[in-house]
Parts: structure tokens; C-alpha cells; sequence
């Protein structure tokens, strides 16, 4: 049931707006406030989906309402309320981030599709919400030794800055995890996240896939292509494996660090650029300097904050809680119950060497879960889960 506030000081124009609300939808769950104070106190104490706000009351007009509202809930939108004197003040309120307004005495249809409007886009905003949510579970470090609730504590620190950040670690440690957990802490998670697997791109595609081309550039490019950097403008751009990029595409990523420029295949025109870059890389890339594969410069420009992900075999006593997880998300996925796991089950999994770390225990959880009893139990392990 969408709940309205009115915030006017004429009790005419309140009574006519309860009025046209009311007969245009009995669901719309109505409430008033004669000035802008008493309309700021139900706002701190109630949720509202939309609020209707007069622009010229005593105590408090309906700008420094606005500007309130921005601070406390800056979800609700608001449509102001204007007379003919209000017109530029209206206007300028849509600036401050007003939805919209309208114009005294209230035009029927003017006003019901401004409400209906308001309140689909508030809709919008809460699904948007619960969307990330589900998405940062995705992404969720889950774990509480002692390598873990460092790299947590760094992401904290970190996430906040523009530092770039460098991530390294085994194949299947949970790397993007990391990344993924950067950015949505950050100011930039308003932004996407754009991903790069570097070491999946053909050398001859990766600078396009990169920086875009233009039509022409190439026998296959048929038209213009914006590039990921260009894809992650405000946001932060992944580049996963980094290490396997070739030589020519790191200069051109350097050059991209250096100036925040990039420039298509087959173009001569730069492209001005706003992004973060965050990198991982299962190797050793002080190695691959030092045998002329990657550049330092590069490197430098990478690793201003460095952050190892630690191996699962150097994490052990987070397996418990990390079987508990995949158990769980596993299930939800088949739309079973979770299956629990004896205390020998679990145990006789932490003795194991996971040489393919998270993502070797999340398929071995997977299958334990299909082809197990009722229960995991130790036999079931050493059934279905031997190496």
C-alpha cells in the first residue's frame, strides 16, 4: 500500500489533493502535515513512498524541506507543490533533486500521472536495491581466520581511496571476490564494475576489447565499439590475469593510468577516461619482469596497495564456515533443504589439500550434496570426495 504525505499549509488544497488521491486509488495510504517542520518529524519517523510538498509555508519552506529530506532519506522522491509566483523556485527545486512539481490549483491528470510516475520510480529504487543486495552476496568474503580479517580490515581501509589496487594469489582463492568488494565499498559503487579476463582474450583482440575500435580498424570491425574502459567511466574496470597481457596492450593500459586517456583501434582521437583500475594475477610478476614479459613501469602504476589472497591450505579452519555456505547456496540453487555435515565429515574435509583452493571445495560440496545421504557423512567423504 503506497503511503503519500501532503506537506501544505492550506487546508484547502490538503483536503482537495486527500480528495483526488483517495478516489483515484483506494490502496494510496494518505497523511498530512499543515508545515514543514511537523512534515519533517513524520518523515524521520515514518517510511513514505512519495511526499507532495508546498514550496512557500511558514517555519519552513518547502526548499529547506527538500534539502532536509535529501539528507535523512534521500530514497523518497518529492514532488513540490508551486503557485503561479513559484514557477523558477519549482524549477530550481528540481536541481536540489526534486521528482517533479506542480502547479496550484492541482490539474487532475497532471498530478495523478506525476504521482503514479513518482511512486514507479520509487519502486524502481527499492528493486535496485534488493538486486544489489543479492548481488553483493554473490560476492561476500566469507571466513574468519586470521589471513582473512586482515584482507577484510585492508579492504576497508582501502576501498574508500582512489589507490589502485594489485591482487594476487592462487587460481580459485576468490580474487574478484576481493575486487568485487573494493568497489562496492567505495564512491565509485554507484558505477559499474566492468571485468576483464585478460588471460581469456586472444593477444590480437585484447587492446580492442580494451580501448573499442572504429569501423574499419580491422576486417571484422564493422562498426564503432566502445571499449571496457570506456564501459567503466565513473566506475572501476577488473583486469583479471593481467599477467598474460601482452606487451603492446600494457603500454597502452600505462598510458591509459598515466594521462586517463584512451584511444580505439584505428582512431586518432583520444577519449578522456574516469575509472579505477584494480588487477590480480596468479603469477609472479616480479619473475615475469625479470624475464621481459611484463612491464615495470606497469607494475608500479599497479601495485600501489597489494593484497594477497592466501591459499585455502593457509586458511583451514575457515572451511567449516565456507562448507556451512556452499551447503546452503547449493540447495537454495536446487531448491532443496541444506544437507547438513557430521563434525567427521567436516573435519576429514579440512585434512585435505585443496590444491584448486575455494573453487575445488565448492565442486566437491556440490557433489557431496548430490550423490550423499540425508546427512554428509565421513563415508560419503571418502566415497564421493577422494582425490
Amino acid at each position: 500500500m503506497p503511503k503519500i504525505l501532503i506537506i501544505e499549509d492550506e487546508a484547502a488544497i490538503r483536503r482537495v489533493l486527500i480528495k483526488i488521491l483517495s478516489e483515484e486509488n483506494d490502496t494510496y495510504q494518505v497523511e498530512e502535515a499543515e508545515d514543514g517542520l511537523s512534515g519533517i518529524e513524520k518523515i524521520k519517523n515514518e517510511d513514505y513512498d512519495l511526499v507532495l510538498c508546498d514550496i512557500k509555508m511558514p517555519k519552513m519552506d518547502g526548499v529547506e524541506v527538500l534539502e532536509a529530506v535529501k539528507k535523512i532519506k534521500p530514497e523518497i522522491p518529492m514532488v513540490m507543490i508551486s503557485g503561479h509566483g513559484d514557477l523558477e523556485t519549482a524549477v530550481n527545486t528540481m536541481r536540489l533533486g526534486a521528482f517533479d512539481y506542480i502547479s496550484k490549483p492541482p490539474d487532475l491528470n497532471r498530478l495523478l500521472n506525476t504521482v503514479r510516475n513518482a511512486l514507479d520510480r520509487k519502486q524502481l529504487v527499492v528493486e535496485n536495491k534488493i538486486l544489489k543486495k543479492k548481488v553483493s552476496k554473490n560476492y561476500e568474503m566469507i571466513g574468519q581466520s586470521q589471513p582473512i580479517n586482515h584482507i577484510k580490515e585492508m579492504i576497508e581501509k582501502v576501498a574508500p581511496t582512489e589507490a589502485r589496487v594489485l591482487i594476487t594469489g592462487p587460481n580459485g582463492t576468490g580474487k574478484e571476490l576481493v575486487a568485487h568488494q573494493l568497489h562496492e565499498k567505495s564512491e565509485r559503487a554507484s558505477f559499474p564494475i566492468v571485468e576483464v579476463n585478460c588471460a581469456a582474450i586472444p593477444s590480437e583482440l585484447i587492446e580492442s576489447e580494451l580501448f573499442g575500435h572504429v569501423k574499419g580498424a580491422f576486417t571484422s570491425a564493422v562498426k564503432d565499439r566502445a571499449g571496457k574502459f570506456e564501459a567503466a567511466d565513473g566506475g572501476t574496470i577488473f583486469l583479471d590475469e593481467i599477467g598474460d597481457m601482452s606487451l603492446a596492450a600494457q603500454a597502452k593500459v600505462l598510458r591509459a593510468l598515466q594521462e586517463n586517456l584512451v584511444q580505439r583501434v584505428g582512431a586518432d582521437k583520444d577519449i578522456k577516461v574516469n575509472v579505477r583500475v584494480i588487477a590480480a594475477t596468479n603469477k609472479d610478476l616480479q619473475k615475469e619482469i625479470a624475464e621481459g614479459r611484463f612491464r615495470e613501469d606497469l607494475y608500479h602504476r599497479l601495485a600501489v596497495i597489494l593484497i594477497k589472497v592466501p591459499a585455502l591450505n593457509e586458511r583451514r579452519d575457515d572451511i567449516p564456515l565456507l562448507i556451512e555456505h556452499f551447503a546452503y547456496k547449493i540447495s537454495e540453487e536446487q531448491g532443496n533443504t541444506a544437507k547438513q555435515f557430521t563434525t567427521a565429515a567436516i573435519k576429514l574435509l579440512q585434512e585435505y589439500d585443496w590444491t584448486g583452493n575455494i573453487r575445488e571445495l565448492r565442486n566437491v560440496v556440490e557433489r557431496l550434496i548430490i550423490l550423499g545421504g540425508s546427512e554428509i557423512s565421513e563415508n560419503d567423504v571418502k566415497m564421493f570426495a577422494s582425490k
